[in-house]
């Protein structure tokens, strides 16, 4: 989120003073949308104060008949790395296993070409006609290791006579990441070696493949031998603590009443436990219960299946579900429930602005249990509280035709009853699933690298603001990619309301924006920061806010020269660090500190360890830590070992903890 001014807060967190208990029995008569649990508890209290926890008092939660959860054992550390050449075969001089290719003649030793060493080489396109080879090879890059280096030599002859066009290329992918392409302008009388930085890599299997084509006509050969991926080092991040439960798939189908307000349907909600603790319990997430009370929730469910409801917690913002039985490490299980979804009045990622809804953060989710026990932490209004494991979702959303609804994923229309549309949204590693519906003027466009993007917008946004705003998405998306990764989500929805109080907001593929570049830059750059390389919104907020304003300046070409002229630290407690808990009790320096300091701190950082070590290191982190979840530990120990400067004094003159 990149926070403006506020204007007014719609809606204030409510506590109880006392919960004594919360059901939701497995009965048609249970719960409707507009009151899903009764609840035998005193009267809510009046609003607690900013930051107070709601209703619990730490991340490791007792609720009736269940004690509150140990910790569990830190993560092992990374393996030691074993130097090693990873690429079986790479002179091709032992026939052809275990590459693959187009057809038997890739890997050869005809004439017509020379190897670089031995008698074999591979010998892609050179048909003089519309051609396409391919070779491939699954290489396995070990973990522990510190660096990854793949080399290969290549020769480049061609018929083609021109100097400025590429007819005939050659494409070197590893992964999903292309490394380099080479056309007939590159020819060479010999073989030249190309060398890449592969580390990103470490610790995954994956494909190393070579495309080549050629036009209708005149001949170009690519000619590759001698291919090598090195490994060395032991000094690699360390690995992703163990989070579970993992690999959640969520099924939602939901049908809107003619206003986009109110939604209705089921949910269910696939998991595995990863742990080696047996998992006799989960969470679920309502977080926008946080709008309304306990007595009035806009969130509802509903006929659970799978397991046992118990307390609503947190201010009913977490429902405690017991298993059906407990599931081992490795073993799996699904709840569902029904879903009631009210949206409340008011311009918010939860809310409705007119004949404009907006609904973030509506689906239940599961909560998250790690090192540190059951994650319950309270919303918050400032920021973000929020704390997922990247999931799989498929939603499909039945509503008016005169609605468009801009959603996470990738969507398809198709028709419904009469004047009614079923528009099905599926996304693949995403943290959330958000959606917007309403009467939305619409305009699309593809960014350079190919990213399509849609930019929704509200009445009274000019069409040239709408114009502004598809550009400036085309422009982000690309320059964040090109640092950190490619874009993985598919297409990107802009959701445009200069009515929100709260300036811009993120999901995954899917963002809530005011006409502002500079905003709309930052919720893009959240796309990895928060989205790809998730993190514990709650408590370190600094690891998607600092981190993603320093990507809007880099992408808006700004350097922080001048970040720390007026920095003034208001007590010896205030970190760049601290949690959600500290800033919602001195929220007037959340954003000065998080957002500010935080990107001076890593615009100082690169400053110190250089330019290129800090674009390597932060491009690496990501990769290593693609879908999974960064800490403030895992991320000082990256750039420790990205630099030979001892970075202690660095860490503790920014106040940077953890």
């Amino acid at each position: 989120m990149r926070p403006t001014p506020r204007k007014a807060v719609a809606a204030s967190a409510l506590t109880l003073a006392a919960l004594a208990a919360v059901s939701l029995p497995a009965t048609p008569a249970a719960a409707t949308p507009e009151r899903a649990a009764s609840v035998a508890a005193a009267p809510a209290a009046a609003p607690a104060a900013a930051g107070a926890p709601d209703g619990i008092a730490s991340t490791n939660v007792a609720t009736p008949g269940n004690a509150a959860v140990a910790p569990a054992t830190a993560a092992a550390a990374a393996d030691a790395c074993t130097p090693a050449q990873v690429i079986t075969n790479g002179g091709f001089e032992s026939g052809t296993s275990p590459w693959t290719q187009s057809s038997t003649s890739v890997i050869t030793s005809r004439t017509g070409q020379s190897a670089h060493g031995g008698t074999a080489f591979a010998w892609l396109d050179g048909v003089g006609s519309t051609h396409t080879d391919t070779l491939s090879q699954s290489v396995t890059i070990p973990s522990g290791c510190a660096a990854a280096t793949l080399t290969f030599w290549l020769h480049i002859d061609t018929a083609e006579t021109t100097s400025s066009t590429a007819y005939d290329k050659l494409t070197a992918k590893i992964g999903t990441t292309t490394l380099a392409t080479y056309s007939n302008l590159d020819k060479n009388t010999g073989y030249v070696q190309k060398s890449f930085d592969v580390s990103a890599f470490v610790g995954q299997t994956v494909s190393l493949a070579f495309t080549g084509t050629e036009d209708s006509s005149l001949q170009s050969s690519f000619v590759l031998d001698d291919l090598a991926l090195n490994t060395s080092g032991d000094t690699a991040p360390p690995a992703d603590a163990t989070r579970t439960p993992a690999a959640p798939s969520y099924t939602v189908s939901l049908t809107s009443n003619t206003a986009g307000t109110v939604w209705t349907g089921h949910e269910s909600a696939t998991f595995t436990n990863a742990s080696a603790t047996a998992l006799s319990e989960v969470y679920l997430r309502l977080w926008d219960n946080y709008h309304g009370t306990c007595t009035s929730m806009p969130i509802a469910v509903s006929n659970l299946t799978g397991g046992t409801a118990g307390a609503l917690s947190v201010g009913c913002t977490a429902l405690q579900i017991t298993l059906a039985s407990p599931l081992a490490q490795g073993q799996s299980a699904t709840i569902g429930f029904d879903l009631g979804i009210t949206v409340p009045s008011g311009a918010d990622r939860f809310g409705y602005d007119g004949a404009f809804s907006f609904i973030g953060n509506a689906l239940p989710l599961l909560a998250v249990k790690d090192g540190a026990g059951w994650h319950l932490d309270p919303y918050t209004n400032n920021g973000e509280s929020f704390y997922s494991l990247a999931a799989d979702f498929r939603v499909t959303l039945d509503h008016p035709t005169t609605l468009l609804v801009p959603a996470t994923g990738a969507s398809v229309d198709a028709a419904g009853t009469s004047g009614r549309t079923v528009t099905t949204a599926t996304a693949t590693k995403v943290r959330d699933f958000a959606w917007a519906a309403g009467p939305f003027s619409k305009i699309s466009g593809t960014s350079t690298a190919g990213t399509p993007i849609n930019v929704y917008s509200v009445t009274g946004i000019s069409s040239a603001n709408a114009q502004s705003m598809l550009t400036t998405a085309k422009t982000a998306v690309d320059a964040h990619a090109a640092r950190f990764g490619a874009y993985p989500y598919g297409e990107l929805d802009a959701v445009i309301d200069n009515n929100f109080w709260f300036g811009g907001m993120e999901y995954p593929g899917f963002v809530l924006d005011l006409v502002s570049t500079t905003a709309l830059t930052h919720e893009i750059g959240h796309q990895w920061w928060y989205g790809i390389v998730g993190d514990d919104e709650y408590n370190s907020p600094w690891l998607d806010e600092s981190f993603t304003d320093y990507a809007t300046d880099l992408a808006l070409g700004k350097t922080g020269t001048s970040c720390w002229s007026s920095v003034s630290w208001a007590s010896s407690a205030e970190k760049i660090t601290n949690s959600m808990a500290y800033w919602d009790t001195h929220s007037s320096r959340y954003s000065t500190v998080v957002y500010g300091y935080g990107k001076c701190a890593l615009h100082d950082l690169r400053r110190l360890i250089g330019e290129t070590a800090m674009t390597k290191l932060l491009k690496d982190y990501a990769t290593a830590h693609w879908y999974g979840v960064s800490t403030t530990a895992e991320f000082k120990a990256a750039a420790q070992a990205a630099t030979t400067t001892d970075l202690t004094s660095f860490w503790t003159t920014h106040r940077i903890e953890g």
